[in-house]
């Protein structure tokens, strides 16, 4: 008896968070749909009733077409910049957690202290504009790359670090007395071990770099270097009382990186988990 009722209320609390989860992740999306399908005086009213009339194609094909179709722009610079730092940090990360994984001493100490703190202290603005300027690369998509690299080198490295400890050393052993070199066993033995965490470094940084905005604000200035965040901002400005346009701009760019995660969430949670039980 005392069984049953624990499991009763133990369903009930299931049921609750499952509620709760839904109103306060998907009611938020289900109202950007709403509006977005609304005329512009209704979706004004900022309510959840159902529109008067449906404006879907008309709100959409609007929004895309907005400011000589900064939203396709926006999506090719976003993922310019997403697939270029996501390159860089496996390859930078996964060398830099193999190399501080295998060493130990009082330099791997404080290596370890400068990534827990590149993790802690925020990017300084002004300096960060000062050295890509002397270096003639502000205002540029591949300035824009190195910045989104540097913020997220310690996360990643971290990650890497703690599954390398999984990689049993007799497989590198192996692979040396085959007559490999270092850099090529690491990336023909070691590396491929590590996809899994490779996989959770890419969805988590790609989704965080796609949907940046304040970074792109500060170091990409310029209507041609517009980031699918920033067209939102822009659409802030230009269209202020066409919530409709403003919702449907939202979905545009809020929608791929959701789809992107609900597919993609089990091998980040297992990646995660596998990293840091093991490590």
């Amino acid at each position: 008896m005392f069984d049953e009722k624990r499991k009763l209320i133990g369903f009930v609390v299931e049921i609750a968070c499952i509620i709760a989860v839904l109103i306060v992740y998907a009611a938020p999306f289900y109202f950007i749909i709403l509006n977005s399908m609304k005329d512009r005086r209704t979706a004004g009213l900022m309510n959840m009733n159902w529109p008067e009339s449906f404006h879907f194609f008309d709100n959409y094909v609007e929004a895309f077409r907005a400011s000589n179709y900064s939203v396709l722009r926006g999506f090719l610079n976003s993922t310019i910049i997403t697939s270029g730092s996501i390159i860089l940090l496996i390859v930078i990360c996964s060398l830099a957690g193999y190399i501080i994984g295998r060493k130990s001493g009082k330099r791997m100490l404080l290596v370890n202290f400068l990534l827990l703190a590149g993790l802690m202290i925020p990017p300084s603005i002004l300096p960060t504009i000062y050295v890509l300027k002397y270096l003639g690369i502000f205002k540029t998509l591949f300035g824009m790359i190195l910045v989104e690299v540097s913020i997220n080198i310690p996360f990643a490295t971290i990650l890497y670090r703690g599954y390398v400890s999984t990689v049993p050393k007799e497989i590198e052993e192996a692979a040396i007395i085959d007559g490999s070199g270092r850099l090529g066993m690491f990336f023909r033995v070691v590396f491929p071990i590590l996809m899994p965490v490779t996989v959770t470094i890419s969805i988590i940084t790609g989704i965080a770099i796609f949907n940046d905005f304040t970074n792109p604000l500060y170091f990409l200035p310029g209507a041609k270097n517009v980031t699918v965040q920033l067209t939102l901002y822009n659409f802030t400005n230009r269209f202020s009382s066409s919530w409709n346009l403003l919702f449907a701009d939202a979905v545009l760019i809020t929608v791929p990186p959701v789809i992107a995660y609900i597919f993609l969430n089990k091998r980040v949670i297992s990646g995660i988990a596998t990293g840091a039980i093991k490590g």
